[in-house]
């Protein structure tokens, strides 16, 4: 998984394409994100206590991992990510557009490190 919480990310496919958002939760089991206010649903609440008014409530569903990409920071624009090594051995996610970093993924391996 290339997305986690707290990205920027861009919808590129459904009916909310074009638009961004952060991503909120990730679910690695179903290939799943949700990002806030996207995929939005009218969920209907019976009166309770815990919502004394009752009504409509909008809700974010999930939305496929392969209909978002990640927005680079730098560059602010949408593109794909990949994982390289730094020179002390520690794996980031870098953006294949304009090659910056988005931060460490992994530890420093000696095995990966430069010598």
């Amino acid at each position: 998984m290339r997305v986690k919480v707290n990205d920027t990310v861009e919808v590129i496919a459904g009916n909310d394409k074009g638009s961004r958002g952060k991503v909120l939760t990730v679910n690695k089991k179903t290939g799943k994100v949700v990002v806030e206010g996207m995929n939005l649903v009218y969920k209907h609440v019976r009166r309770s206590q815990k919502n004394p008014q009752g009504g409509r409530l909008s809700k974010e569903m999930p939305i496929q991992i392969s209909n978002v990409m990640i927005v680079c920071e730098k560059c602010s624009s949408p593109s794909r990510t990949g994982y390289r090594y730094m020179k002390d051995g520690s794996k980031e996610r870098f953006c294949k557009k304009c090659g910056a970093g988005h931060g460490e993924v992994a530890p420093p391996k000696a095995a990966y490190a430069e010598k």
